[in-house]
């Protein structure tokens, strides 16, 4: 049996169709990389394509390096030739070789956030920018945005017009690319940006991808911006064999650029496109599928399509709502301990990286071991830069800013004067510092500094040296600097435990490069520094650690998990404020794909969770269930929510009977009278969730652990004595002004400006205010 008869019908016509422009819409979990590795080998063996004739593009160094292994198990002699790599790493390669025709050298730098961050500083220090006016994050946000749309310093002016913050931005682009090229240094935009700028001005470089590239593939196409596009389509201008992969419910990066238009307008900039869809599921149960498909039929702005699958129906979603956030990190933190899953199949997913705290306090408290996907990044570690600044001032002695960072690192008596002198001395000579630093003798001023710089100089002179030599080692560089320079002996001088963890990371350092000599075929120091440059915190996870993974929503795509808990599903958070309240609904739209990406990681039980009350900013906001938990078909859900008065739940421990109709049913629908009454007795409060009353309406009998306390008594009162404007006592938070009233139908919620507590939120009945005498 040939191995394209174990493809499902879709897949295998995605495979066969070679020819012309393709789009493959693959949701969630439905063999999208099995379809590629597949396709790669077709071409190869069917078709006569030859290796060096394919590229493959994704995103991440993680999804490359598994297409890379499947390629290579599936293909074999002459996979090595394919190029399967990301869209920043493929354009390091073109851009290595032929950069030279855009004025820079081919070993240039890259820069990453914390270097362009430093760059700007310089940037706002050398136009006297007014930092209370301009963020440096905000203005490096901003020229992010431009060059994504392939907008250069000059347009944007134009485009500012008579807009001074616009204009003044536009100046800072304009200083900011000036001495990034000074420093012949890109930033990861530049990687885009300059290799499109390349293919437009120089027909020969562009000639030769296109001949080299006549297949060409590309993995998460709707997460790509202009820029990507227009690189995309710039390679497949010749030979039109362009298939992109890709969901268009699973574009969730606007906000980084991404543009959904370019999957949703394939068909218009290729003419003749095919479009190929992949519905059936391989991963997930079909009560989760169902609930995605519910909940992402909401959106108008999508392709038609409906997931399936012929796994098993499996468990309900569960849906739980808790008083306060730290009721439920503590539910979720058990349930983790509890489960019966294994803790490295469990993930929580969360909207804002800031409600991980909460679950990782509980998580400890219960000795629950987890790893945390968006902390600091291995290589944005102090001593991990220090040492990368050496080697890429090794490796491109005119960048300035790896220079400045070592020049005193350790300790040389080589201080900001000093510094100041050399930089001005360099300005001046129209030098790099690097240069102005190995004619310190030629600088008025310096006296005994001279002598020390003079040192450095000869140090890295020497470690130049050594990188050119045919038995260079970088692990062997890597050590003489520790040594050599004094940085060992200075941390070690520390005592401190904390010192000796940052030898430890150097020590990984250390093993990344030997790792990486020992896989390379022709290792260098500039190929090395680029793999540490495009690494990603996703790409770092160790899956094979015994832990549970919290991780934001954005940072789960691509992974998969037996059980998934979703938490915080409250209006307000997510979907998020601002995507409620905008004017058009392309924002709730993309909060609405970030859900269905959430639900779909789970392979078999969703935990959907979220709490009454949130504390945000330092006060208290009383929140409803999002309404993407409201989308979910309600036969899909098994419930526990609180009402307003409530201070308990029924748990039932048996599901629900089996009757066919899974509906959820209010106190005052049971046929048995009132449900409060009759299980608690008066004065008590809870909610029997869907398992303790059916839905033919009789009143189901309840086994399981009640979790219940005495209800407070709440009447709502016909009207109230005070409005917006008027000033109100409360016993905690003192006095006050009411900002606003709302009828919230069992009860009045109010809001007010406390004089010293702040802004809350807060039930009439509840917070017993008194109107104070103007």
């Amino acid at each position: 049996m040939s191995i394209y008869d174990t493809l499902n019908p879709m897949q295998k016509e995605a495979v066969l169709h070679t020819e012309g422009p393709l789009l493959i819409l693959a949701g969630a979990g439905s063999g999208k990389t099995r379809v590629l590795t597949h396709r790669v080998a077709y071409l190869i063996d069917e078709k006569g394509v030859n290796p060096w004739n394919i590229l493959a593009i994704t995103f991440t160094n993680k999804a490359a390096g598994e297409m890379r292994d499947r390629v290579d198990k599936l293909v074999g002699f002459g996979a090595e030739s394919i190029w399967v790599s990301t869209f920043h790493s493929t354009c390091v390669r073109i851009l290595r070789r032929y950069i030279e025709y855009l004025g820079y050298s081919a070993n240039f730098t890259i820069y990453d956030g914390d270097d362009q961050k430093t760059l700007m500083k310089q940037v706002f220090k050398t136009l006297d920018v007014d930092t209370k006016q301009f963020k440096e994050r905000a203005v490096l946000g901003a020229i992010s945005s431009a060059k994504d749309k392939l907008v250069e310093p000059e347009e944007f002016l134009l485009n500012a017009g008579q807009d001074f913050r616009l204009k003044r931005i536009g100046e800072i682009y304009k200083e900011y690319q000036k001495q990034l090229r000074g420093n012949n240094a890109l930033d990861f935009d530049d990687l885009i940006v300059k290799t499109v700028e390349l293919f437009q001005n120089s027909p020969e470089a562009l000639n030769y991808y296109q001949e080299r590239f006549k297949y060409i593939m590309v993995d998460e196409y709707q997460d790509t911006n202009q820029a990507q596009f227009k690189l995309i389509s710039l390679l497949a201008a010749k030979y039109k064999n362009l298939c992109v992969v890709g969901d268009d419910d699973q574009s969730i990066y606007r906000f980084r650029g991404a543009d959904i238009e370019n999957i949703l307008s394939f068909e218009n900039a290729f003419p003749g496109a095919r479009v190929i869809k992949l519905e059936e599921n391989y991963r997930s149960t079909k009560n989760i599928l169902n609930a995605a498909n519910g909940v992402i039929r909401n959106n108008r702005g999508r392709k038609d399509k409906t997931l399936w699958t012929a796994n098993e129906a499996g468990a309900f979603i569960q849906f739980r709502q808790f008083d306060t956030a730290r009721d439920e990190a503590d539910f979720v933190a058990r349930q983790l301990r509890d489960s019966g899953f294994s803790y490295q199949d469990q993930a929580v997913l969360y909207r804002t990286n800031a409600q991980s705290r909460l679950i990782e306090e509980r998580c400890i408290f219960y000795n629950v071991p987890y790893r945390l996907v968006g902390g600091v990044n291995f290589y944005q570690r102090r001593e991990i830069k220090d040492i990368l600044a050496y080697l890429k001032t090794i490796a491109n002695g005119v960048d300035d800013l790896s220079v400045l960072r070592i020049i005193n690192v350790p300790k040389r008596g080589i201080g900001a004067t000093t510094m100041g002198r050399v930089t001005a001395f360099a300005s001046e000579h129209g030098m790099s510092l690097y240069a102005a630093l190995t004619e310190a003798r030629m600088i008025p001023g310096l006296g005994k500094a001279a002598e020390k710089i003079g040192k450095f100089i000869g140090q890295m002179e020497g470690y130049r040296a050594m990188a050119l030599s045919e038995s260079f080692r970088i692990r062997e560089l890597i050590e003489g600097i520790l040594d050599e320079t004094g940085y060992r002996e200075e941390l070690e001088a520390e005592g401190e435990i904390e010192a000796q963890t940052r030898l430890e990371n150097i020590e990984e350092l250390v093993n990344k490069a030997v790792s990486y000599e020992e896989d390379s075929e022709h290792p260098t120091l500039d190929e090395f520094l680029e793999q540490v440059a495009l690494v990603a915190d996703i790409d770092s996870m160790d899956e094979s650690e015994e832990r549970v993974t919290l991780m934001t929503l954005h940072s789960a795509k691509g992974l998969e998990f037996s059980k998934v808990y979703l938490a915080g599903m409250e209006d307000g958070l997510f979907p998020s404020m601002m995507s409620i309240n905008a004017d058009d609904r392309t924002e709730l739209e993309e909060e609405r794909r970030l859900c269905y990406v959430g639900i779909t990681r789970a392979k078999q039980e969703l935990v959907m969770t979220s709490a009454r009350q949130r504390m945000v900013n330092g006060e208290t906001h009383y929140c409803k269930p999002s309404r993407f938990v409201e989308e979910v078909p309600r036969e899909l859900l098994e419930e526990e929510r609180l009402e307003p008065a409530l201070s308990g739940f029924v748990r039932p421990s048996a599901k629900a009977g089996s009757d066919g109709e899974n509906g959820r049913l209010p106190w005052n629908q049971s046929s048995g009278g009132s449900a409060r009454t009759s299980l608690f007795g008066k004065g008590y409060n809870a909610y029997a969730s869907r398992s303790a009353v059916t839905a033919s309406g009789r009143q189901g009998s309840v086994s399981g652990s009640l979790v219940f306390g005495k209800a407070f008594s709440v009447q709502k009162a016909a009207s109230l004595d005070y409005g917006p404007g008027d000033r109100v006592a409360h016993v905690k938070f003192g006095s006050g002004t009411v900002k606003e009233v709302k009828d919230g139908g069992k009860d009045f919620e109010v809001t007010v400006e406390f004089d010293t507590a702040g802004q809350k939120k807060m039930f009439a009945s509840f917070a017993k205010l008194k109107k104070l005498q103007a």
